[in-house]
């Protein structure tokens, strides 16, 4: 389902994956951020690493009765770095960014570090 704003030119419709890949890419600009996971694996427990062109696999995206925004990021991180200073850039922002280039407002942004990885 895809979020209509009214302007007073006309309606503009933000399609859902559109929002994923803001988030994501927005995400993948934070220090400490190795990539984004998988969240279809999460049941075998394996955190797939995925390359930016894949970033709205690691993105899910809720909405309420009132139309706000919850968005749910899957991550690994880098090793030697303070995971909840990372989560809170991250959620910092990807909050920023999709307000500032899409116009919306993001009640929540959940992270769920799914690994921890070696950069080389």
């Amino acid at each position: 389902m895809a979020i209509e704003l009214s302007t007073e030119y006309g309606k503009v419709v933000v399609a859902d994956e559109v929002i994923s890949v803001l988030a994501g890419s927005a995400a993948l600009d934070c220090y400490g951020l190795v990539g984004m996971a998988s969240r279809n694996q999460l049941k075998d427990g394996i955190a797939e690493l995925l390359r930016r062109d894949n970033l709205s696999r690691g993105v899910e995206m809720h909405r309420d009765e009132h139309g706000a925004l919850t968005i749910d990021l899957y991550i690994v991180v880098s090793y030697g770095t303070k995971i909840s200073v990372v989560a809170h850039n991250v959620q910092t922002k990807v909050k920023y960014a999709l307000k500032d280039v899409a116009g919306l407002l993001v009640n929540d942004v959940n992270i769920f570090v799914q690994g921890v990885r070696i950069v080389q």
